[in-house]
Protein backbone atom coordinates (compact mmCIF):
# COMPACT_ATOMS: atom_id res chain seq x y z
CA UNK A 1 0.00 0.00 0.00
CA UNK A 2 1.05 3.51 -0.95
CA UNK A 3 0.86 5.50 2.44
CA UNK A 4 0.13 9.53 2.77
CA UNK A 5 3.51 11.03 3.07
CA UNK A 6 3.76 14.00 4.98
CA UNK A 7 6.05 16.55 5.63
CA UNK A 8 5.79 19.14 8.61
CA UNK A 9 7.34 22.97 8.08
CA UNK A 10 6.45 23.76 11.58
CA UNK A 11 7.10 21.83 14.46
CA UNK A 12 3.93 22.30 16.27
CA UNK A 13 1.09 23.59 14.33
CA UNK A 14 0.18 22.09 10.80
CA UNK A 15 -0.85 24.91 9.18
CA UNK A 16 2.05 26.02 6.53
CA UNK A 17 3.07 22.29 6.90
CA UNK A 18 3.10 20.22 3.52
CA UNK A 19 1.42 16.82 2.99
CA UNK A 20 2.74 14.84 -0.39
CA UNK A 21 -0.65 12.48 -0.93
CA UNK A 22 -1.75 9.69 -3.07
CA UNK A 23 -5.21 9.64 -1.16
CA UNK A 24 -7.10 11.54 -4.27
CA UNK A 25 -6.09 9.12 -7.08
CA UNK A 26 -6.68 5.88 -4.46
CA UNK A 27 -10.47 7.16 -3.97
CA UNK A 28 -10.75 7.28 -7.68
CA UNK A 29 -8.88 3.81 -8.15
CA UNK A 30 -11.55 2.13 -6.20
CA UNK A 31 -13.72 -0.38 -7.92
CA UNK A 32 -17.69 0.52 -7.45
CA UNK A 33 -19.09 -1.33 -4.35
CA UNK A 34 -21.12 -1.43 -1.45
CA UNK A 35 -19.86 1.48 0.43
CA UNK A 36 -20.49 3.73 -2.84
CA UNK A 37 -23.84 2.60 -2.87
CA UNK A 38 -24.43 3.22 0.65
CA UNK A 39 -22.83 6.66 0.29
CA UNK A 40 -25.46 7.47 -2.21
CA UNK A 41 -28.14 6.40 -0.51
CA UNK A 42 -27.86 7.77 2.83
CA UNK A 43 -26.34 11.50 0.99
CA UNK A 44 -28.35 11.47 -2.38
CA UNK A 45 -31.65 10.97 -0.53
CA UNK A 46 -31.12 14.75 0.38
CA UNK A 47 -32.53 15.24 -3.19
CA UNK A 48 -35.77 12.84 -2.12
CA UNK A 49 -36.43 15.00 0.78
CA UNK A 50 -36.45 18.05 -1.47
CA UNK A 51 -38.60 16.62 -4.16
CA UNK A 52 -41.06 15.56 -1.20
CA UNK A 53 -41.37 18.95 0.13
CA UNK A 54 -41.80 20.83 -3.21
CA UNK A 55 -44.50 18.37 -4.63
CA UNK A 56 -46.54 18.93 -1.49
CA UNK A 57 -47.23 22.22 -1.45
CA UNK A 58 -47.89 22.03 -5.06
CA UNK A 59 -50.29 19.06 -4.47
CA UNK A 60 -51.68 20.57 -1.46
CA UNK A 61 -52.20 23.85 -2.85
CA UNK A 62 -56.22 23.85 -3.36
CA UNK A 63 -56.30 22.38 -0.14
CA UNK A 64 -54.27 25.24 1.36
CA UNK A 65 -56.57 27.58 -0.08
CA UNK A 66 -59.54 25.98 1.30
CA UNK A 67 -58.29 25.25 4.44
CA UNK A 68 -60.60 26.75 6.96
CA UNK A 69 -57.53 28.03 8.93
CA UNK A 70 -55.09 29.24 6.50
CA UNK A 71 -57.56 30.88 3.54
CA UNK A 72 -54.44 31.12 1.88
CA UNK A 73 -54.68 33.08 -2.08
CA UNK A 74 -53.25 31.94 -5.05
CA UNK A 75 -50.35 34.51 -4.77
CA UNK A 76 -49.96 33.45 -1.40
CA UNK A 77 -49.44 30.26 -2.10
CA UNK A 78 -46.90 31.27 -4.95
CA UNK A 79 -45.37 33.59 -2.13
CA UNK A 80 -44.38 30.56 0.53
CA UNK A 81 -43.12 29.24 -2.42
CA UNK A 82 -40.96 31.61 -2.64
CA UNK A 83 -40.20 31.72 1.18
CA UNK A 84 -39.17 28.45 0.60
CA UNK A 85 -36.69 29.07 -2.07
CA UNK A 86 -34.96 32.28 -0.74
CA UNK A 87 -34.46 30.26 2.85
CA UNK A 88 -32.61 27.76 0.69
CA UNK A 89 -30.69 30.63 -0.52
CA UNK A 90 -29.90 31.67 2.95
CA UNK A 91 -29.12 28.42 4.29
CA UNK A 92 -26.83 27.51 1.04
CA UNK A 93 -24.80 30.34 1.66
CA UNK A 94 -24.26 30.52 5.63
CA UNK A 95 -24.12 26.27 5.56
CA UNK A 96 -22.11 26.25 3.02
CA UNK A 97 -19.24 28.54 4.13
CA UNK A 98 -19.63 26.20 7.59
CA UNK A 99 -18.75 23.59 5.22
CA UNK A 100 -15.59 24.35 4.09
CA UNK A 101 -14.60 25.40 7.65
CA UNK A 102 -15.51 22.58 10.05
CA UNK A 103 -16.09 19.73 7.31
CA UNK A 104 -18.72 18.06 5.63
CA UNK A 105 -19.93 15.62 7.92
CA UNK A 106 -20.97 17.56 10.83
CA UNK A 107 -22.82 19.72 8.47
CA UNK A 108 -25.01 17.39 7.18
CA UNK A 109 -25.82 16.41 10.28
CA UNK A 110 -26.81 19.85 11.64
CA UNK A 111 -28.96 20.58 7.98
CA UNK A 112 -30.81 17.64 7.99
CA UNK A 113 -32.20 18.49 11.91
CA UNK A 114 -32.82 21.78 10.60
CA UNK A 115 -34.55 20.68 7.87
CA UNK A 116 -36.53 17.92 10.35
CA UNK A 117 -37.79 20.16 12.92
CA UNK A 118 -38.74 22.79 10.13
CA UNK A 119 -40.98 20.99 8.49
CA UNK A 120 -42.24 18.91 11.41
CA UNK A 121 -43.64 22.75 12.57
CA UNK A 122 -45.08 23.53 8.90
CA UNK A 123 -47.73 20.66 9.79
CA UNK A 124 -48.72 22.80 12.69
CA UNK A 125 -48.89 26.50 10.98
CA UNK A 126 -52.27 29.07 11.92
CA UNK A 127 -51.56 31.47 9.41
CA UNK A 128 -49.56 32.49 6.20
CA UNK A 129 -47.00 34.27 8.18
CA UNK A 130 -46.36 30.99 10.16
CA UNK A 131 -46.44 28.91 6.63
CA UNK A 132 -44.14 30.92 5.01
CA UNK A 133 -41.76 31.23 8.22
CA UNK A 134 -41.56 27.80 8.78
CA UNK A 135 -41.21 27.06 4.80
CA UNK A 136 -38.13 29.52 5.15
CA UNK A 137 -36.37 27.13 7.59
CA UNK A 138 -37.32 24.10 5.76
CA UNK A 139 -35.77 25.86 2.98
CA UNK A 140 -32.32 26.89 4.85
CA UNK A 141 -32.06 23.15 6.11
CA UNK A 142 -32.28 22.11 2.87
CA UNK A 143 -29.78 24.33 1.23
CA UNK A 144 -27.43 23.40 3.51
CA UNK A 145 -28.00 20.17 2.38
CA UNK A 146 -27.05 20.48 -0.92
CA UNK A 147 -23.55 22.26 -0.31
CA UNK A 148 -22.75 19.49 2.06
CA UNK A 149 -23.84 16.35 0.45
CA UNK A 150 -22.65 17.53 -2.86
CA UNK A 151 -19.29 18.53 -1.89
CA UNK A 152 -19.13 14.89 -0.06
CA UNK A 153 -20.42 13.18 -2.88
CA UNK A 154 -18.02 14.36 -5.54
CA UNK A 155 -14.99 13.71 -3.51
CA UNK A 156 -15.86 10.05 -2.65
CA UNK A 157 -16.99 8.80 -5.93
CA UNK A 158 -14.64 7.58 -8.53
CA UNK A 159 -13.99 10.08 -11.48
CA UNK A 160 -14.84 7.82 -14.23
CA UNK A 161 -19.02 7.76 -12.93
CA UNK A 162 -19.21 11.12 -11.15
CA UNK A 163 -21.03 12.50 -13.76
CA UNK A 164 -23.57 9.98 -14.25
CA UNK A 165 -23.79 9.84 -10.22
CA UNK A 166 -24.29 13.42 -9.70
CA UNK A 167 -26.87 13.40 -12.47
CA UNK A 168 -28.91 10.55 -10.88
CA UNK A 169 -28.28 11.60 -7.46
CA UNK A 170 -29.40 15.02 -8.17
CA UNK A 171 -32.53 13.40 -10.18
CA UNK A 172 -33.63 11.23 -7.44
CA UNK A 173 -35.53 14.88 -6.22
CA UNK A 174 -37.94 13.36 -8.43
CA UNK A 175 -38.27 10.00 -6.61
CA UNK A 176 -39.72 12.20 -3.69
CA UNK A 177 -41.79 14.13 -6.11
CA UNK A 178 -43.89 10.62 -7.03
CA UNK A 179 -43.84 10.25 -2.86
CA UNK A 180 -45.39 13.78 -2.17
CA UNK A 181 -47.74 13.17 -5.11
CA UNK A 182 -48.76 10.11 -4.02
CA UNK A 183 -49.33 11.15 -0.54
CA UNK A 184 -51.11 13.85 -1.55
CA UNK A 185 -54.16 11.73 -3.66
CA UNK A 186 -53.93 9.31 -0.38
CA UNK A 187 -54.01 12.70 2.43
CA UNK A 188 -56.47 14.77 0.65
CA UNK A 189 -59.05 12.12 0.19
CA UNK A 190 -61.49 13.59 2.85
CA UNK A 191 -63.01 10.14 3.69
CA UNK A 192 -59.58 9.56 5.14
CA UNK A 193 -58.86 12.96 6.80
CA UNK A 194 -60.94 15.98 7.82
CA UNK A 195 -60.07 18.97 5.60
CA UNK A 196 -57.82 20.75 7.28
CA UNK A 197 -55.91 17.81 8.47
CA UNK A 198 -54.94 16.26 5.42
CA UNK A 199 -52.10 18.51 4.29
CA UNK A 200 -50.39 18.83 7.54
CA UNK A 201 -50.19 15.22 7.54
CA UNK A 202 -48.28 15.39 4.25
CA UNK A 203 -45.63 17.62 6.23
CA UNK A 204 -45.15 14.75 8.37
CA UNK A 205 -44.15 12.27 6.43
CA UNK A 206 -40.88 14.67 5.68
CA UNK A 207 -39.78 14.66 9.33
CA UNK A 208 -40.41 10.82 9.95
CA UNK A 209 -38.36 10.24 6.36
CA UNK A 210 -35.51 12.60 7.68
CA UNK A 211 -35.47 11.07 11.24
CA UNK A 212 -34.77 7.45 9.38
CA UNK A 213 -32.20 9.38 7.01
CA UNK A 214 -30.06 10.76 10.52
CA UNK A 215 -29.45 7.62 11.61
CA UNK A 216 -28.69 6.43 7.93
CA UNK A 217 -25.38 8.61 7.57
CA UNK A 218 -24.05 8.02 11.17
CA UNK A 219 -21.46 5.51 9.30
CA UNK A 220 -20.12 7.69 6.66
CA UNK A 221 -16.72 9.06 6.74
CA UNK A 222 -15.38 12.73 6.93
CA UNK A 223 -14.14 13.94 3.16
CA UNK A 224 -10.39 12.27 2.94
CA UNK A 225 -9.39 15.29 0.35
CA UNK A 226 -10.91 17.52 2.87
CA UNK A 227 -8.93 16.15 6.14
CA UNK A 228 -5.93 16.14 4.15
CA UNK A 229 -6.22 19.88 3.52
CA UNK A 230 -6.77 20.42 7.03
CA UNK A 231 -3.75 19.10 8.66
CA UNK A 232 -5.45 15.85 9.31
CA UNK A 233 -3.59 13.59 7.25
CA UNK A 234 -3.23 10.72 9.61
CA UNK A 235 -7.00 10.40 9.56
CA UNK A 236 -7.29 9.95 5.84
CA UNK A 237 -5.26 7.90 5.60
CA UNK A 238 -6.93 5.51 8.25
CA UNK A 239 -10.03 5.73 6.06
CA UNK A 240 -8.65 5.00 2.92
CA UNK A 241 -6.93 2.37 3.63
CA UNK A 242 -9.67 1.01 5.56
CA UNK A 243 -11.58 1.08 2.47
CA UNK A 244 -9.36 -0.21 0.42
CA UNK A 245 -8.57 -2.94 2.95
CA UNK A 246 -12.74 -3.28 2.68
CA UNK A 247 -12.55 -4.00 -1.20
CA UNK A 248 -9.65 -6.32 -0.74
CA UNK A 249 -11.27 -8.63 1.75
CA UNK A 250 -14.49 -8.14 -0.90
CA UNK A 251 -11.94 -10.10 -3.44
CA UNK A 252 -11.05 -6.87 -5.54
CA UNK A 253 -7.49 -6.72 -6.36
CA UNK A 254 -6.12 -3.40 -6.58
CA UNK A 255 -2.82 -2.56 -8.02
CA UNK A 256 -0.04 -2.12 -6.10
CA UNK A 257 1.72 0.20 -8.41
CA UNK A 258 2.78 3.67 -6.75
CA UNK A 259 -0.04 6.23 -7.72
CA UNK A 260 0.83 10.06 -8.37
CA UNK A 261 1.14 11.57 -5.31
CA UNK A 262 0.42 15.38 -5.18
CA UNK A 263 1.79 18.17 -2.63
CA UNK A 264 -0.76 20.08 -0.26
CA UNK A 265 -0.04 22.96 2.26
CA UNK A 266 -2.11 22.88 5.18
CA UNK A 267 -4.83 25.11 6.20
CA UNK A 268 -7.70 25.80 8.74
CA UNK A 269 -9.86 27.75 6.15
CA UNK A 270 -9.74 29.62 3.25
CA UNK A 271 -10.40 33.27 3.67
CA UNK A 272 -13.28 34.45 2.06
CA UNK A 273 -10.99 37.54 0.15
CA UNK A 274 -9.23 33.97 -1.41
CA UNK A 275 -12.68 33.01 -2.39
CA UNK A 276 -13.61 35.96 -4.44
CA UNK A 277 -10.42 36.16 -6.28
CA UNK A 278 -11.01 32.83 -7.36
CA UNK A 279 -14.29 32.97 -8.35
CA UNK A 280 -14.47 36.66 -9.97
CA UNK A 281 -10.55 36.65 -10.84
CA UNK A 282 -8.23 33.29 -11.82
CA UNK A 283 -11.89 31.63 -12.48
CA UNK A 284 -14.17 33.79 -13.91
CA UNK A 285 -15.29 32.31 -16.70
CA UNK A 286 -16.17 29.43 -15.00
CA UNK A 287 -18.08 31.50 -12.72
CA UNK A 288 -20.14 32.71 -15.50
CA UNK A 289 -20.91 29.34 -16.84
CA UNK A 290 -22.03 28.47 -13.53
CA UNK A 291 -24.37 31.27 -12.74
CA UNK A 292 -25.56 31.01 -16.00
CA UNK A 293 -26.60 27.42 -16.04
CA UNK A 294 -27.83 27.49 -12.87
CA UNK A 295 -29.92 31.07 -12.78
CA UNK A 296 -31.77 29.16 -16.16
CA UNK A 297 -32.19 26.01 -14.71
CA UNK A 298 -33.85 27.43 -11.32
CA UNK A 299 -36.07 29.92 -13.38
CA UNK A 300 -37.49 27.00 -16.02
CA UNK A 301 -38.10 24.54 -12.77
CA UNK A 302 -39.73 26.52 -9.87
CA UNK A 303 -41.62 28.75 -12.22
CA UNK A 304 -42.93 26.19 -14.19
CA UNK A 305 -43.42 23.21 -11.33
CA UNK A 306 -43.98 25.25 -8.11
CA UNK A 307 -47.18 27.20 -9.78
CA UNK A 308 -47.97 23.58 -12.03
CA UNK A 309 -51.19 22.64 -9.45
CA UNK A 310 -52.25 26.26 -9.88
CA UNK A 311 -52.50 26.10 -13.63
CA UNK A 312 -54.43 22.60 -13.66
CA UNK A 313 -56.69 23.97 -10.96
CA UNK A 314 -57.00 27.58 -12.62
CA UNK A 315 -57.68 26.81 -16.39
CA UNK A 316 -58.71 23.15 -16.29
CA UNK A 317 -60.78 22.76 -13.24
CA UNK A 318 -58.49 20.05 -12.07
CA UNK A 319 -60.12 19.40 -8.30
CA UNK A 320 -57.53 20.35 -6.31
CA UNK A 321 -57.47 16.35 -4.75
CA UNK A 322 -56.69 15.32 -8.11
CA UNK A 323 -53.35 16.93 -8.68
CA UNK A 324 -51.38 14.41 -7.61
CA UNK A 325 -52.33 12.09 -10.47
CA UNK A 326 -51.05 15.13 -12.79
CA UNK A 327 -47.60 15.22 -10.84
CA UNK A 328 -47.04 11.50 -10.97
CA UNK A 329 -45.69 11.06 -14.79
CA UNK A 330 -44.16 14.44 -15.10
CA UNK A 331 -41.79 13.15 -12.22
CA UNK A 332 -41.18 9.81 -14.11
CA UNK A 333 -40.01 11.70 -16.82
CA UNK A 334 -37.95 13.75 -14.08
CA UNK A 335 -36.29 11.08 -12.88
CA UNK A 336 -35.90 9.27 -16.18
CA UNK A 337 -33.69 11.58 -17.95
CA UNK A 338 -30.54 11.60 -16.23
CA UNK A 339 -30.99 7.75 -15.51
CA UNK A 340 -30.97 7.59 -18.99
CA UNK A 341 -28.95 10.48 -19.88
CA UNK A 342 -26.57 10.26 -17.58
CA UNK A 343 -24.15 7.93 -18.75
CA UNK A 344 -23.42 10.19 -21.85
CA UNK A 345 -22.15 12.93 -19.77
CA UNK A 346 -19.47 10.36 -18.83
CA UNK A 347 -18.76 9.18 -22.33
CA UNK A 348 -20.09 11.57 -25.13
CA UNK A 349 -18.88 14.27 -22.67
CA UNK A 350 -19.77 17.35 -20.72
CA UNK A 351 -20.28 20.30 -22.82
CA UNK A 352 -22.20 18.64 -25.75
CA UNK A 353 -24.17 17.19 -23.70
CA UNK A 354 -24.93 19.94 -21.32
CA UNK A 355 -25.71 22.00 -24.58
CA UNK A 356 -27.95 19.55 -25.64
CA UNK A 357 -30.26 19.10 -22.84
CA UNK A 358 -30.48 22.78 -22.47
CA UNK A 359 -31.25 23.15 -25.72
CA UNK A 360 -34.15 20.83 -26.04
CA UNK A 361 -35.76 22.09 -23.30
CA UNK A 362 -35.89 25.28 -24.44
CA UNK A 363 -37.46 24.62 -27.79
CA UNK A 364 -39.89 22.23 -26.40
CA UNK A 365 -41.02 24.38 -23.62
CA UNK A 366 -41.73 27.20 -26.32
CA UNK A 367 -43.66 24.98 -28.34
CA UNK A 368 -45.56 23.65 -25.19
CA UNK A 369 -46.18 27.11 -24.21
CA UNK A 370 -47.74 28.13 -27.55
CA UNK A 371 -50.44 24.86 -27.77
CA UNK A 372 -50.87 26.14 -24.38
CA UNK A 373 -52.24 29.36 -25.16
CA UNK A 374 -53.95 28.25 -28.18
CA UNK A 375 -55.51 26.46 -25.73
CA UNK A 376 -54.95 23.12 -28.05
CA UNK A 377 -53.81 20.87 -25.05
CA UNK A 378 -56.13 19.34 -22.42
CA UNK A 379 -54.74 18.55 -18.92
CA UNK A 380 -53.76 15.14 -19.88
CA UNK A 381 -52.12 16.10 -22.99
CA UNK A 382 -50.19 19.01 -21.34
CA UNK A 383 -49.37 16.95 -18.40
CA UNK A 384 -47.61 14.28 -20.95
CA UNK A 385 -45.95 17.04 -22.81
CA UNK A 386 -44.36 18.52 -19.34
CA UNK A 387 -42.98 15.13 -18.72
CA UNK A 388 -41.14 14.85 -22.24
CA UNK A 389 -39.42 18.45 -21.76
CA UNK A 390 -38.11 17.60 -18.20
CA UNK A 391 -36.88 14.33 -19.17
CA UNK A 392 -34.15 16.37 -21.28
CA UNK A 393 -34.60 19.45 -18.41
CA UNK A 394 -33.71 16.82 -15.45
CA UNK A 395 -30.70 16.07 -17.11
CA UNK A 396 -30.03 19.60 -17.47
CA UNK A 397 -30.69 21.08 -14.57
CA UNK A 398 -28.64 18.20 -12.87
CA UNK A 399 -25.75 18.81 -14.79
CA UNK A 400 -25.54 22.27 -13.71
CA UNK A 401 -24.94 20.99 -10.27
CA UNK A 402 -22.38 18.73 -11.20
CA UNK A 403 -20.60 21.52 -13.26
CA UNK A 404 -20.52 24.15 -9.99
CA UNK A 405 -19.59 21.40 -8.07
CA UNK A 406 -16.44 20.23 -9.96
CA UNK A 407 -15.10 22.75 -11.65
CA UNK A 408 -14.03 24.75 -8.51
CA UNK A 409 -10.78 23.93 -6.14
CA UNK A 410 -11.53 21.80 -2.90
CA UNK A 411 -11.19 24.47 -0.77
CA UNK A 412 -14.36 26.40 -1.37
CA UNK A 413 -16.23 24.18 -3.00
CA UNK A 414 -18.97 23.89 -0.93
CA UNK A 415 -18.96 27.91 -0.62
CA UNK A 416 -18.37 27.71 -4.31
CA UNK A 417 -21.75 25.48 -4.82
CA UNK A 418 -23.83 27.36 -2.04
CA UNK A 419 -22.89 30.67 -4.31
CA UNK A 420 -23.99 29.78 -7.54
CA UNK A 421 -27.19 28.05 -6.08
CA UNK A 422 -27.65 30.93 -4.22
CA UNK A 423 -27.26 33.29 -6.94
CA UNK A 424 -28.93 30.92 -9.33
CA UNK A 425 -31.65 30.41 -7.09
CA UNK A 426 -32.02 34.22 -6.59
CA UNK A 427 -32.51 35.12 -10.02
CA UNK A 428 -34.41 32.53 -11.49
CA UNK A 429 -36.23 30.66 -8.75
CA UNK A 430 -37.46 32.92 -6.02
CA UNK A 431 -38.78 35.23 -8.80
CA UNK A 432 -40.17 32.68 -10.68
CA UNK A 433 -42.84 31.44 -8.85
CA UNK A 434 -44.10 34.54 -7.92
CA UNK A 435 -44.03 35.76 -11.41
CA UNK A 436 -46.13 32.67 -12.41
CA UNK A 437 -48.47 33.32 -9.77
CA UNK A 438 -48.98 36.50 -11.01
CA UNK A 439 -49.30 35.87 -14.32
CA UNK A 440 -51.81 32.69 -13.38
CA UNK A 441 -54.13 34.80 -11.64
CA UNK A 442 -54.83 37.68 -14.46
CA UNK A 443 -56.53 34.74 -15.90
CA UNK A 444 -55.11 35.28 -19.44
CA UNK A 445 -53.17 32.57 -21.23
CA UNK A 446 -51.35 34.62 -23.21
CA UNK A 447 -49.97 36.24 -20.22
CA UNK A 448 -48.90 32.72 -18.83
CA UNK A 449 -47.52 31.85 -21.93
CA UNK A 450 -44.65 35.03 -21.68
CA UNK A 451 -43.91 33.57 -18.93
CA UNK A 452 -42.97 30.21 -20.53
CA UNK A 453 -41.20 31.60 -23.42
CA UNK A 454 -39.29 33.69 -20.94
CA UNK A 455 -38.03 30.26 -19.49
CA UNK A 456 -37.04 28.98 -22.94
CA UNK A 457 -35.26 32.04 -23.65
CA UNK A 458 -33.38 31.91 -20.93
CA UNK A 459 -32.60 28.02 -21.51
CA UNK A 460 -31.54 28.40 -24.93
CA UNK A 461 -28.95 30.94 -23.96
CA UNK A 462 -27.43 28.86 -21.22
CA UNK A 463 -27.18 26.14 -24.02
CA UNK A 464 -24.95 28.74 -26.11
CA UNK A 465 -22.86 29.26 -23.29
CA UNK A 466 -22.55 25.84 -22.09
CA UNK A 467 -21.28 25.33 -25.90
CA UNK A 468 -18.82 27.69 -25.89
CA UNK A 469 -17.27 27.81 -22.57
CA UNK A 470 -18.27 24.89 -20.48
CA UNK A 471 -15.39 22.84 -18.75
CA UNK A 472 -14.38 19.28 -20.15
CA UNK A 473 -14.28 17.37 -16.83
CA UNK A 474 -15.28 14.00 -17.86
CA UNK A 475 -13.63 11.05 -15.72
CA UNK A 476 -10.73 13.79 -15.06
CA UNK A 477 -9.77 13.58 -11.25
CA UNK A 478 -11.11 16.82 -9.13
CA UNK A 479 -7.56 17.60 -8.70
CA UNK A 480 -6.89 18.04 -12.38
CA UNK A 481 -10.07 19.31 -13.06
CA UNK A 482 -9.42 22.46 -10.74
CA UNK A 483 -6.29 22.57 -9.00
CA UNK A 484 -6.38 22.77 -5.04
CA UNK A 485 -6.00 26.91 -3.71
CA UNK A 486 -3.52 24.64 -1.50
CA UNK A 487 -1.11 22.97 -3.88
CA UNK A 488 2.86 23.16 -3.07
CA UNK A 489 3.75 22.21 -6.34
Amino acid sequence: MVLTRSRRETATDPVGGVVETDIPQRLDRLPWGRFHTLVVAALGITWILDGLEVTVVGAVAGALKESPVLRLTTTEVALASSAYLAGAVLGALFFGWLTDRLGRKKLFFITLGVYLLATAATAFSWSFWSFALFRFLTGAGIGGEYTAINSTIQELVPARVRGWTDLVINGSFWLGAAMGAAAAIVLLEPSLLPPDWGWRAAFVIGALLSAIIFFMRMWIPESPRWLITHGRAAEAEAIVAGLEDRFRRRGHVLDAVPLPAIRLRMRTHTPLREVAAVLFGAQRLRTTVGLTLMAAQAFFYNAIFFTYALVLTDFFAVPADQVGWFILPFAAGNFLGPVILGRLFDTVGRRPMIAATYATSGLLLSATGYLFAQELVTATTLTWAWSVIFFFASAAASSAYLTVSETFPLEIRALAIAFFYAIGTGIGGVAGPWLMGTLIETGSRQSVFAGYALGAALMLAAALVAARWGVAAERRPLEQVAKPLASAD
